[in-house]
């Protein structure tokens, strides 16, 4: 099983950024968590993080028939992507969207995901644990959906 973990604008700033929203853990850590976390699920994750929306696109883009599901931490591209949402919604693999922060008890312009809609799930406000129940919940439904390795490419 394979999963891509996608992460937008502003996440490498993580441990220095408002700690007090955000925390002070950092990208590097949260991910290295979930690395581990998907070895022992039998899931292999890679990882991706940009400031740039055109380059997120292009990796989601790039995930068809390599990837079984994504998670997603579009960040501040949550409430304003058409472009991140379109190209969720095209690949066609299981994505999980996660947040930090509870979005949905923030600021009003917070409250709405563009990309939600597209994705199987959403989790927010547990900090770096959201990453972790994003991963468990994906490897869940992929399982019992039977999806895992379907979408690949047989390189």
């Amino acid at each position: 099983m394979k999963i891509l973990v996608l992460n937008g604008p502003n996440l490498k700033l993580l441990g220095k950024r408002e700690p007090s929203i955000y925390g002070k853990v950092t990208l590097d850590d949260i991910l290295k968590s979930v690395i581990m976390r998907g070895k022992a699920l039998g899931a292999k994750v890679d990882v991706f993080q940009s400031n740039d929306e055109g380059a997120l696109v292009t990796k989601i883009g790039d995930a068809m028939g390599v990837y079984d599901g994504m998670i997603i931490n579009p960040a501040a591209y949550t409430h304003t992507s058409v472009a991140l949402r379109d190209a969720i919604q095209a690949v066609k693999i299981p994505c999980v969207e996660v947040h930090l922060s509870n979005i949905h008890a923030r600021e009003d312009f917070r409250h709405k995901s563009l990309t939600a809609g597209v994705c199987v799930g959403q989790i927010s406000g547990f900090g770096g644990q959201s990453y972790l129940l994003g991963l468990e919940a994906l490897v869940e439904y992929l399982m019992n959906i039977g999806k895992v390795g379907k979408n690949r490419r047989k390189d």
